[in-house]
């Protein structure tokens, strides 16, 4: 797996439609999770934090729009996206749906094409550096489709990983990341890293980003991880 692909967790009690969509995403480069039921969402967020989460509206035992209602009323879970899919197509519905929290709502039968475009759009709120955004902080530019860096408008080296730390903060400026979340963010849940290794590519990352001169603009917060800003 590779760290840059943002992870979706599918939740669809129909098998067929579970696997149509698993497919249908990893086509497009996604690296896909997969729950039968509401429980087995709620425990998979918990393991794994997906960055966007495709949902079920009618399962049995608990309902999507239950599972939907218990995460967005949590801090930790809150800002993940959910596209809420129902072959409920009343306005009424719909409300509901949006209402409870999710950001989206399919109606079902859907174009697969129109739902991997609503995918990508909510994902440009969450990761935009893996839809191809440029992203800006400061006087510091980092352009993932060219995979370039430039600060006060010098070019910068950066290494593969310093590219992908700098996106991850680049993404959520001031937020304090640990360096548990940035290896799981940064080097993939399948890969293990001890967390000492964050702290090297940190230090190659503030010399890659003051090589022409200009402040660390990364942040140390003691006890808990790092942070842009």
């Amino acid at each position: 797996m590779s760290a840059d692909q943002p992870t979706v967790l599918v939740v669809e009690d129909e098998l067929a439609q579970r696997e149509v969509l698993a497919y249908n995403l990893d086509a497009e480069g996604f690296r896909v999770i997969r729950a039968e039921n509401g429980d087995e969402a709620l425990l998979l967020v918990e393991e794994d934090c997906p960055d966007i989460i495709v949902l079920d509206w009618m399962m049995p035992n608990l309902s999507g729009i239950e599972v939907c209602r218990r995460l967005k009323t949590r801090p930790d879970t809150r800002s993940i996206p959910i596209i809420m899919l129902s072959a409920r197509s009343e306005e009424v519905d719909k409300v509901r749906g949006l209402e409870t929290g999710a950001d989206d709502y399919v109606v079902k039968p859907y174009s697969v094409v129109e739902l991997m475009a609503r995918v990508r759009t909510q994902l440009r709120r969450v990761r935009p550096a893996t839809v191809g955004i440029r992203l800006e902080y400061d006087d510091i530019i980092l352009d993932s489709e060219t995979h370039k860096v430039s600060r006060d408008n010098r070019l910068l080296k950066l290494g593969p990983t310093e590219f992908r730390l700098l996106s991850t903060f680049m993404e959520k400026p001031g937020r304090v990341w640990s360096r548990e979340q940035l290896l799981d963010r940064v080097w993939g849940r399948d890969i293990y890293v001890d967390t000492r290794t964050v702290d090297v590519h940190i230090g190659r990352l503030r010399k890659a980003l003051t090589q022409h001169g200009g402040e660390d603009p990364v942040r140390t917060v003691r006890g808990a991880g790092y942070a842009l800003g």
